[in-house]
């Protein structure tokens, strides 16, 4: 096994970053912390990568796709300098090559045999991936989504998350309900194509369990079980009443947010948008029926959210019929 190794994806605030830190202290892996480069890029310089991957295996490697991978503004997130990631690319042909490359400079900086990547986002390109990396192996974290939405409302802007969509001012719950299932269904729908390489893991199994749930998973990526993963915060705790469980460097911690948080109101209107996708994940049900406002929240919800899905498509067929 080569690097990248292994892609953390998940929607945000899922627990990628508390996965992503076990794994990362893992004495054999190394895992970067969003640094979207490895899509973000190929898909900014050529809008039918997906399609391109799918049907040849590989992109090739020119000057204008090193130029959108060492400008990217997280490339730096790596680790790896832009001359050393230059001097790599003169000897690569491929963008799976350079690309592999690159992660397997940040894994021996640090010591490791092999890297890997979490970014959340990752969870709607794992076909990209899956095509581009033949060899790496993916982990689709998944959270309560009622949960999730708890962690949105204090975590999305205008700018980042759903916040940027423009329902999110009307009905911040619902549109947190819609994003939180679109997210968890990419990643699942991606799993058969993916097969043996694709692990499933709950974030309440993680915190209910670490140790078990860390043993499935060493095993699913081929390592050695290591009780490092589980001391990932030892000397690097922090206090203070404003930080965040993220921030303060916290283990694994159960109960930091649960579904009783919601009003009855707010938590009827989650479950009848996504309920369906928090019933096959195993989630029991709460909501009681019959709220009168519900029906009206999840209308509008539904019409903007079909809309808004319907422009990105089109969106996207624009750019590749474009190219």
């Amino acid at each position: 096994m080569g690097s990248p190794a292994v892609f953390v994806v998940g929607c945000p605030r899922s627990g990628t970053t508390l996965l992503q830190r076990m794994l990362n202290n893992h004495p054999q892996l190394a895992v970067a912390n969003d640094t979207h480069f490895a899509v973000r890029a190929l898909e900014k310089h050529h809008p039918a990568a997906e399609a391109s991957v799918m049907a040849h295996g590989d992109c090739p490697l020119d000057e204008g796709l090193l130029e959108a991978v060492v400008g990217y503004r997280r490339f730096r997130r790596l680790g790896v300098e832009e001359s050393v990631a230059r001097s790599l690319a003169a000897s690569c042909s491929s963008y799976r090559d350079f690309v592999s490359g690159l992660y397997g400079k940040f894994a021996e900086d640090a010591g490791k045999p092999l890297g890997g990547e979490k970014t959340p986002d990752f969870v709607r390109r794992l076909p990209l991936l899956g095509g581009l990396f033949p060899d790496a192996r993916f982990v689709h974290i998944i959270r309560d989504g009622r949960e999730v939405a708890l962690s949105l409302l204090d975590w999305a802007t205008e700018k980042k998350g759903p916040g940027r969509l423009e329902h999110w001012r009307e009905d911040a719950v619902a549109v947190a309900a819609l994003w939180w299932r679109w997210q968890v269904s990419c990643g699942r729908d991606a799993a058969d194509s993916l097969g043996d390489r694709y692990h499933e893991l709950r974030y309440d199994h993680l915190v209910q369990d670490p140790e078990a749930e860390l043993r499935r998973l060493a095993a699913f990526l081929g390592l050695p079980f290591s009780r490092a993963m589980m001391e990932f915060h030892v000397g690097r705790q922090k206090s203070g009443t404003n930080l965040s469980a993220k921030s303060a460097w916290l283990p694994a911690t159960k109960g930091l947010r649960t579904w009783e948080a919601l009003s009855a109101v707010d938590l009827g209107v989650f479950e009848e948008l996504a309920g369906d996708l928090l019933r096959s994940l195993g989630y029991d049900l709460h909501a009681q029926p019959g709220e009168p406002a519900v029906a009206a929240r999840v209308a509008a919800a539904t019409r903007f959210f079909d809309r808004w899905s319907a422009r990105r498509d089109e969106k996207r067929r624009r750019r590749l019929d474009s190219c």
